[in-house]
């Protein structure tokens, strides 16, 4: 199979009761916070390299991190750093994986004009003067990949890495099958 290359995992996690954004932007060194321009706090973490967004509901979003483990970090060091502080937060947040974005080489150059002929234009965009990718947006599983001429495919939308493994097995079954991908 294709090296599959996860490059952005957004996850969104309660954390805690109301949170006081404004105390927590005086006390939290480096975090971002003007509610004019963003209802929320930013929190840009180095290490894993992560943005989290901290609401006053007490739910959070982090974005950024190339892997699933690194999100569960994430969110655990914010959480630590926020109980440090006596922010009222919960000891174990309930991680919820909302998109997966990974990227990955068909190693094949594809004719997109007829693989949109091919996948059926009801599953399809495709207006290279706008934008020089195929756009598909797969039933099972439920993604949506970008594929372009150089072979190279982006997939958004999985919630598990399986279903990433499952949406590149299944396109190059698709191609193959309708004679339009050419594997050496």
């Amino acid at each position: 199979m294709a090296e599959i290359t996860v490059v952005n995992v957004v996850a969104s996690a309660s954390i805690g009761k109301e949170l006081m954004l404004q105390d927590i932007a005086f006390q939290l060194e480096g975090a971002e916070y003007d509610q004019d321009r963003f209802p929320g706090l930013i929190y840009k973490l180095k290490e894993p390299k992560t943005a989290v967004l901290i609401f006053r509901s007490g739910k959070v979003v982090c974005t950024g991190a190339r892997s699933i483990p690194n999100v569960h970090i994430a969110i655990n060091k914010v959480v630590a750093k926020l109980r440090k502080l006596k922010m009222p937060v919960h000891d174990e947040p309930d991680i919820v994986i909302q998109n997966i974005v990974a990227t990955t080489n068909l190693e094949s150059t594809l004719n997109l004009i007829q693989i949109a002929m091919s996948l059926g234009f009801e599953n399809v965009e495709y207006e290279p003067e706008a934008f020089p990718g195929l756009v598909y947006r797969m039933a099972d599983p439920k993604v949506v990949l970008l594929l372009f001429g150089s072979g190279k495919m982006v997939c958004v939308g999985a919630r598990e890495v399986n279903d990433i493994k499952n949406a590149v097995r299944n396109i190059k079954h698709e191609l193959r099958t309708a004679g339009l991908l050419r594997e050496d």
